[in-house]
């Protein structure tokens, strides 16, 4: 993905993952392009670039959003966490990996993976609104994430073990 017209690139600075990034880029890139192609996050993937399959999941603010259509102007200021920053949140209580991502290789939840982003990153936000989600608080979560290889079912357990390693 080349970014759009660099005649008019800005200077911004991301809280990306706990750490400040100044980068010089067109204001109007998506947030997306400017993770992968800038700062080589790779976690967030490139699905539809229209924001419906949810691959390119980012939490802004503790909220999920689709870095595909946010320009990157949107995001500064505020903190952007990727898939590469949730052990980070992990390795402060002593752990590894955040239980979401430990929930989802003990379920088994992945086949191709590509989707896993998107419900990892969406689980994390449910999950710090509502630490034992009812089902058809989880589907309702995971309902814009597009998952083509249908580990549907191990998904779902996944959340359930993840609000279960989470649980106090």
């Amino acid at each position: 993905m080349d970014h759009p017209s660099t005649c008019h690139e800005t200077k911004l600075t991301l809280d990306v993952n706990g750490q400040p990034h100044t980068l010089a880029v067109p204001p109007d890139a998506p947030l997306l392009q400017v993770l992968r192609n800038d700062l080589a996050l790779n976690g967030p993937k490139y699905g539809c670039g229209l924001g419906e399959c949810g691959a390119c999941l980012v939490l802004i603010d503790g909220t999920p959003a689709r870095s595909c259509v946010i320009p990157v102007r949107v995001a500064e200021g505020r903190a952007v966490t990727t898939l590469e920053g949730l052990p980070a949140r992990a390795q402060a209580e002593g752990d590894a990996l955040h239980p979401v991502q430990q929930a989802f290789i003990d379920a088994q939840a992945a086949q191709c993976g590509y989707c896993l982003n998107g419900m990892v990153i969406a689980t994390v936000a449910l999950l710090e609104r509502h630490p034992c989600p009812s089902d058809v608080q989880v589907r309702a979560a995971l309902s814009h994430n597009l998952c083509r290889c249908g580990t549907h079912l191990e998904i779902l357990d996944a959340v359930r073990r993840a609000a279960d390693l989470i649980a106090p």
